[in-house]
């Protein structure tokens, strides 16, 4: 069998999870359903609900005030154990591993035993069949690509809605959602002891390994350009025709050596500093194509914007000017 299912809480911080909605969907190896319930759970607290990434607020499609006559975490946790610890069950959801965090602040909160079950996890899975393994999808992205309709953050039906991707995506390989798994060489996570394992693949090994390689690039160069941007400032010609202006460049083109150390030289010889805040730059350097908080901070503080190319002709013109003795003018 299989059981996939989804909580909503009241809130989540660091150290608690108030769970308001246990859904879940049990079916058979064939995605039969054979029993789906929504449990709704009086949380002991107010509603204070944002998305994944603490930031926008969201609408549970519930009565809130429903909830303070429904019985509270310890009152349904039985059931709740019974149905993840069966051992002839395969446990799934959408981003699991975010619904067992929960599950494990709850038990802590009202101090239960830790629940000790295996798990997969269709989010997972459909990243592993993409083969982009950078990218989280959310749910209602996967449930459109492959047609299926729910109502979000509806306890039981984004359990359903996990339930109709795992059928599809088993549908169109051809096999079992099972093993789908094994072909994808996708490992189950686990929850035991307040321990959690994550689910993990052969292709999310090698797409971590890579980007811990990439940061520890990213690092190098970064390193190397602020050895040269201090040693830089100490060469600075005051004297030099851009010596007014504060020159700041984006994380991404600082990281680009290639691109940032030519740059940085050009710019101590025109006289100008290296700004490394963005408030206190005249110039703030960036790709065309980057967006972001700092662009915007220097953007709103009247800071010119300009891309690698543009900043280097300044730079040559005003360098040139200095070498033949003409003057900088505006």
């Amino acid at each position: 069998m299989y059981l996939f299912f989804d909580i909503e809480c009241a809130s989540v911080n660091k150290n608690t999870a108030k769970i308001c909605a246990f859904g879940y969907c049990l079916t058979d190896e064939n995605f039969n359903v054979i029993e789906k319930e929504d449990i709704l759970i009086n949380p002991h607290g107010g509603f204070h609900l944002t998305d994944r990434k603490g930031e926008k607020g969201l609408v549970l499609p519930y009565d809130y005030e429903t909830f303070k006559n429904r019985p509270d975490f310890p009152a349904v946790a039985d059931k709740i154990y019974a149905l993840l610890q069966n051992k002839d069950t395969l446990v799934c959801g959408h981003a699991t591993g975010n619904d067992v965090k929960y599950l494990n602040l709850e038990t802590r909160r009202f101090s239960l035993p830790s629940f000790c079950f295996s798990f997969s996890d269709t989010q997972y899975a459909y990243m592993c069949r993409k083969k982009n393994m950078k990218r989280q999808y959310k749910l209602g992205t996967i449930a459109e690509e492959l047609g299926v309709e729910f109502t979000p953050h509806r306890a039981v039906d984004d359990a359903y809605a996990a339930m109709k991707i795992a059928e599809a995506m088993s549908r169109e390989e051809g096999v079992s959602f099972r093993a789908l798994m094994d072909k994808y060489k996708i490992s189950c996570g686990r929850i035991e002891n307040y321990t959690i394992t994550p689910v993990s693949s052969a292709a999310g090994k090698k797409e971590a390994e890579e980007a811990k390689k990439r940061k520890e690039r990213r690092e190098k160069a970064l390193s190397e350009f602020h050895r040269a941007a201090g040693s830089g400032a100490r060469r600075r010609n005051k004297n030099g025709a851009m010596k007014g202006e504060s020159i700041g460049f984006s994380r991404r083109l600082e990281e680009d050596n290639e691109r940032s150390l030519p740059l940085l030289s050009l710019l101590f010889k025109a006289g100008a500093k290296y700004a490394y805040k963005t408030a206190e730059c005249t110039c703030y350097v960036c790709f065309a194509e980057e967006t972001g908080a700092r662009r915007k901070e220097a953007e709103d503080r009247g800071a010119k914007i300009c891309t690698p190319e543009e900043l280097r002709a300044d730079l040559e013109t005003a360098v040139n000017a200095l070498n033949t003795g003409e003057t900088r003018t505006d």
